[in-house]
């Protein structure tokens, strides 16, 4: 396998910008940097078969559409299917329809159905796996009762299974904002489980994701909050696939794989520590791992599914190689304030020629500076995450051009 190694420089293409870069004292130098020629990734025949792995897939916008803050999404629908595509020819799940798609930061409702309806339409065409969130966005600011949440939820899980794709529960700001505690979360969640038709896979946002969700399970308190959630789970366990946990924090995602039930995976969604969670470690003679639905995984799917290659393979270490050098991006894309790393996955999909433009809905392009894009630029290029650095080089000195920047 072909792949970054730090015991040796990789080729230069010959291209140098001047990338712009924030100094301590917040003022802004010009500093430049080789462009890297790119890493000729291995391209799986088929699904990874020691983990089970989903990119989050971010939406692309129509060209030229009003896609401002407060209008309703219009969506390229040819290029944001193409890039599902893409990731299932690498061998990807996709996560449709979750916060990487912008739910609560863009994406409609109406739009929102329409996604998960034609992605789970193309899923079933090639056999690519497809599970899609199932939320309560559809109510809009609140205060609503718990019925009402409950009915939301109810029809977005009909939503989900009748196009033919697996749910994710998704965690509802309309659910934090009505339940008093635990109790509510259990019963609510109890009663959805007892609906599903298959195996579902339950979200835990942390609020460094989504503020609006903090006290999730009943408590601001992790620990807590932890044995609320693991109540539900052993409760449910026949209808719980798996959990997604976003709560970048290594250990606790350690502590608690340990204490789910036999056959419920854990998903992580912790985008600062993925390598090692993925690639896990044996406690007390047992094995415990990680399987995945990463929003950075839409941005380095090449890299990701090469690494998965070498863990099929038996080489721990070939997947580390690989994994290890996009942390640095990963963590700077996901960097605070975290709810805007959609604009990162969406720049990095431009910049490396999978959409027309860079353009997000709601306006959220407008979420990162040009000197943090230029960072992802950077981070992206030394990791070897580029399919075409050249054409991302092109690109990237004319969006520093458009914010005064001369590359």
């Amino acid at each position: 396998m072909s792949a970054p190694a730090p015991e040796r420089e990789r080729e230069l293409t010959g291209d140098v910008l001047r990338l712009p870069v924030r100094r301590p004292d917040g003022g802004v130098e010009l500093v430049e940097h080789a462009v890297h020629a790119p890493v000729h990734w291995p391209v799986p025949e088929r699904p990874a078969s020691s983990r089970t792995v989903f990119a989050a897939a971010h939406v692309v916008p129509q060209t030229g559409a009003e896609n401002v803050p407060g209008a309703p999404a219009v969506l390229d629908w040819e290029a944001t299917l193409a890039f599902r595509h893409r990731l299932w020819g690498l061998g990807l799940g996709v996560a449709e329809a979750m916060d990487t798609a912008q739910r609560g930061m863009g994406l409609d409702p109406a739009a929102t159905a329409e996604l998960v309806r034609r992605s789970a339409t193309e899923a079933a065409a090639v056999g690519g796996a497809i599970a899609a969130g199932a939320g309560t966005d559809q109510l809009g600011p609140g205060p609503h009762t718990l019925a009402q949440v409950r009915a939301a939820y109810e029809e977005q899980i009909a939503l989900v299974e009748d196009a033919g794709a697996q749910v994710v529960l998704m965690a509802s700001r309309q659910l934090a904002a009505a339940a008093r505690d635990r109790h509510d979360y259990l019963e609510l969640y109890g009663h959805l489980l007892r609906q599903v038709r298959r195996p579902a896979v339950l979200h835990w946002l942390g609020e460094v994701f989504d503020p609006a969700l903090a006290g999730y399970w009943g408590s601001r308190d992790v620990e807590t909050a932890t044995d609320a959630f693991v109540e539900l789970v052993h409760a449910h366990a026949g209808a719980v696939d798996g959990v997604k946990v976003s709560l970048l924090d290594a250990g606790h995602e350690r502590a608690l794989r340990r204490r789910l039930p036999a056959g419920v995976r854990l998903y992580t969604g912790d985008d600062f520590n993925y390598p090692e969670l993925i690639e896990g470690e044996v406690v007390d003679g047992r094995e415990h791992h990680s399987d995945a639905l990463l929003g950075i995984f839409a941005a380095i799917p090449h890299v990701a599914a090469a690494g998965l290659l070498r863990l099929d393979a038996g080489d721990p270490a070939g997947f580390r190689a690989a994994l290890d050098p996009t942390l640095p991006l990963a963590r700077h894309v996901f960097g605070a304030p975290t709810p805007y790393y959609k604009a990162g996955i969406a720049f990095l999909n431009w910049l490396d020629g999978r959409q027309p433009g860079y353009a997000m809905v709601g306006g959220l392009h407008a979420a990162r500076s040009a000197v943090h894009q230029a960072q992802a630029f950077r981070l992206a290029d030394e990791a070897g995450v580029l399919t075409d650095p050249q054409l991302a080089a092109r690109r990237l000195r004319g969006y520093l051009a458009v914010h005064g920047i001369d590359a």
